[in-house]
C-alpha cells in the first residue's frame, strides 16, 4: 500500500536529466519501471478515493498507458531540444469528460528542483477559454470570491501565459481585465522534497486540492461541466 516517495525516485529523475539518451534509459529501463513508474501508479491508485471527496467528477486512473500518469517520453517533433525523455514525473486527474492535459485537472509535478501541486486548465482551446472570459464578465463576484479565498491563496499562485493586452470585444476598464487577459487558468502550490517522503502524503495532497476546489468549481461552472 502507498504512503508516501522514496528518494530513490527523485534520484532516477536527477541521472536521466545528467544521461538524457535512449542508450542510457534504455539501460535502465527497469530502474525507471522500479523507482518511478511502479510508485506514481501506486500513488495514483491510492489517490483515487482521496479525488472522488475532492469531486466525485475526477478521475484517478492508475494506467500504465493512457491514464493520469504522463508518458516519459518527450515529442521532440516541433521543439529545439531533442532530449528524447521528460525529467519529471507529471500526474493528472483529470475531469471525466477531459481527453488530454488541456482538460480542467489536479495536477502533481515532481522534478528534482521543482515539485509543486496545479489546479486548473492549462493552455484551454480558443473556445473553451473565451467561455471562462465570458463567465469571468457574467459573475465576476464569484470569481473574484474563488481566487481570493483566503485558504485558496493561502498556498496557490495564479500562474500561466497572459495577453499583453485585452481580448478584442472586452472592456479594457473591466475591474478583472488582467484576469481575463490570461491564457491559462492555473494555479501552484510549491511542495518541498520532505513532503514526498512523508507517511501522508495522500492527505497532503488532497487537502491542498480542496482549498482550491471554489476555483476548479467556478471553471468547470463556466465549461458546463458537472464539480
Amino acid at each position: 500500500m502507498f504512503t508516501h516517495f522514496e528518494p530513490s525516485l527523485v534520484q532516477f529523475l536527477r541521472d536521466l536529466a545528467a544521461n538524457n539518451d535512449r542508450e542510457w534509459f534504455n539501460a535502465h529501463k527497469q530502474d525507471y519501471e522500479d523507482k518511478v513508474r511502479t510508485p506514481a501508479l501506486a500513488f495514483i491508485e491510492a489517490m483515487e478515493p482521496w479525488i472522488r471527496m475532492v469531486s466525485p467528477h475526477y478521475e484517478a486512473s492508475a494506467k500504465k498507458v493512457g491514464g493520469s500518469l504522463m508518458r516519459v517520453y518527450k515529442d521532440v517533433r516541433f521543439s529545439k531540444d531533442k532530449a528524447p525523455f521528460k525529467t519529471n514525473v507529471g500526474i493528472q486527474f483529470r475531469h471525466e469528460v477531459g481527453k488530454d492535459v488541456h482538460a480542467p485537472g489536479f495536477y502533481l509535478h515532481i522534478a528534482p528542483n521543482e515539485i509543486f501541486l496545479g489546479v486548473g486548465t492549462w493552455h484551454p482551446d480558443p473556445i473553451a477559454l473565451k467561455t471562462i472570459r465570458e463567465h469571468i464578465v457574467a459573475k465576476p463576484g464569484p470569481y473574484q470570491d474563488a481566487i481570493e479565498h483566503q485558504p485558496f491563496r493561502d498556498f496557490y499562485e495564479l500562474a500561466g501565459d497572459s495577453l499583453i493586452r485585452p481580448p478584442k470585444g472586452y472592456d479594457a476598464n473591466h475591474k478583472l481585465i488582467e484576469e481575463i487577459k490570461r491564457k491559462d487558468f492555473i494555479a501552484l502550490c510549491k511542495l518541498s522534497e520532505a513532503d514526498l517522503y512523508q507517511g501522508d502524503f495522500c492527505k497532503l495532497v488532497a487537502s491542498r486540492f480542496g482549498r482550491a476546489q471554489p476555483f476548479q468549481k467556478f471553471i468547470c461552472e463556466a465549461l458546463g461541466l458537472r464539480f
